[in-house]
């Protein structure tokens, strides 16, 4: 099963993990193990711009329905077909989706590489909250 890891959190932890991904692929120290599908938004607001509902719900039929062009994807979910080809670029962009060429009469295939999407969100509700301690219990 291949799942995409989703997570939400600090923009400098972020910009940290991408210089050292890109010193590792610099130095040519990727292996397979390196390989993960990770998706990481700075903040929980740009987690909800880019993954909007009707968005997740294209990638879910997109994933379940394997259609052959961008219009039939527009079709399973019930929308327009200029809406659904923006969702779909910008999904490309994040990396959730591919565009394939080479469909039905030329026609450009959404395609879906992931199984499953899971999703990981720091969200503190307080400024100076140490994120090493350890999570309070609702027992």
């Amino acid at each position: 099963m291949t799942t995409l890891h989703i997570t939400v959190g600090d923009r400098a932890q972020l910009r940290e993990d991408t210089l050292q991904f890109i010193q590792t692929a610099e130095a040519d120290d990727l292996d397979e193990s390196n390989e993960r599908a990770v998706l990481q938004f700075g903040t929980y607001d740009d987690l909800v711009d880019s993954l909007t509902p009707l968005r997740l719900d294209l990638i879910q039929a997109i994933a379940k329905e394997r259609p052959s062009s961008m219009r039939e994807a527009a079709r399973l979910v019930d929308r327009d077909v200029s809406d659904v080809h923006a969702d779909l670029k910008q999904l490309e962009v994040l990396g959730i989706l591919e565009l394939k060429e080479g469909g039905p009469g030329g026609a450009i295939q959404p395609v879906v590489p992931f199984d499953k999407i899971e999703m990981h969100i720091d969200y503190p509700l307080l400024d100076d909250v140490d994120v090493d301690s350890t999570p309070a219990s609702a027992d």
